[in-house]
């Protein structure tokens, strides 16, 4: 998309990581045949976002705006957009871009894409479908976005929009492992291991399907909060009996927890032919033996939020049964201090979300 017309608009970045959030003009692409443009009035803060601000991988690009979890209202559509008009309340993900030609695109995957898909938020444009004044994405810490039409949810009407942009990860993150392992018909039983942002959404939604939820945790102070999110029972997963008391029971368990642990400790909650999908990224090894799972046939998998239909489908499922995450409004002046927070604690409930209008 070289030499597009392209327009200004609020941001909020960090030009270094040692630097503090301040507000900032960035250029976006203006709408193309196929583009959407949004006012933005809420983003969602994930725990990603202060790794990458900060450069925690050491590949960030600066200034960053961060935010992959943008909600607002259509105020431009292309003359080839048919599912979006103005005054449409529309989310934004992870991803806002994609080679749109792959297997996996194709497939309705676009966060398997054969290429690479664009995350929303610090990733270099490549597929010519979006342009910026930087040459990498900026992401919804700010006051208006355009992606291709592909890359939208729609937010039904009767759903909150300050709720909705942590329906687009962490929602989607438990959505689509529930869907894939096929326990969206219900009856099964469920484990959730980590009972945070993300297993707060695993709890409502498996529960939701019909199915018989565990909600599994070493802090016993989360009882109260699991129960209250729907789970059935709680397991104590540094209690020897309360461990032993889920043995052989679960069809499928989901671990978000991203602090360094041995998934094999869990093994055991399987019954034949479960599996354990992981979630939270560990970058230490684990250590698995193979008899565990040779004598219960039992499996070990990965799962990575969703594609776009699949986003949208846990949109509406999340809307038809009224699932709502815990969220706390901020302002742009709170920022750091939410980062803050953020950083010495990564399995609070609560979901910080950035209310873009009030921070103008």
């Amino acid at each position: 998309m070289a030499d597009v017309p392209m327009y200004e608009t609020t941001a909020w970045a960090k030009k270094s990581a040692a630097d503090k959030f301040e507000k900032i003009t960035i250029k976006r692409n203006l709408p193309g045949d196929d583009d959407v443009t949004f006012d933005l009035k809420y983003c969602g803060i994930c725990h990603t976002d202060v790794h990458i601000a900060n450069n925690d991988m050491g590949s960030t690009h600066y200034p960053v705006v961060p935010g992959h979890e943008l909600a607002g209202i259509v105020s431009g559509v292309g003359k080839n957009v048919t599912k979006y008009k103005v005054g449409d309340k529309v989310g934004v993900g992870c991803i806002s871009d994609s080679c749109m030609d792959c297997a996996c695109c194709n497939d309705g995957d676009e966060h398997f894409c054969a290429n690479g898909f664009s995350m929303t938020y610090d990733a270099d444009i490549k597929h010519g479908h979006m342009a910026t004044d930087s040459g990498y994405t900026y992401g919804g810490y700010s006051a208006s976005q355009t992606v291709n039409q592909r890359f939208l949810v729609k937010i039904p009407d009767e759903y909150p929009l300050e709720k909705a942009g942590p329906i687009f990860c962490a929602a989607i993150t438990m959505y689509s492992p529930l869907s894939h392992w096929k326990v969206k018909e219900g009856g099964k039983k469920v484990g959730i291991i980590g009972i945070g942002g993300l297993g707060q959404f695993g709890v409502r939604l498996a529960k939701a399907m019909g199915n018989e939820v565990y909600a599994i945790s070493t802090s016993p102070n989360k009882e109260a909060a699991a129960k209250e999110a729907g789970a059935d029972n709680f397991v104590v997963s540094t209690d020897a009996d309360s461990m032993k008391s889920a043995e052989n029971s679960l069809d499928l368990i989901l671990n978000t927890v991203s602090a360094s642990h041995q998934l094999a400790h869990y093994l055991p909650l399987l019954k034949k032919d479960g599996t354990l999908v992981q979630l939270g990224l560990v970058l230490s090894d684990h250590q698995v033996q193979q008899f565990p799972l040779m004598f219960k046939r039992v499996s070990i998998a990965g799962s990575l939020i969703g594609g776009m239909p699949e986003t949208q489908e846990c949109m509406d499922f999340c809307a038809k049964h009224n699932i709502l995450p815990d969220t706390k409004v901020i302002k742009a002046d709170e920022l750091e201090s939410v980062y803050e927070a953020l950083s010495n604690k990564n399995d609070s409930i609560i979901r910080y979300v950035l209310d873009i209008t009030a921070s103008q």
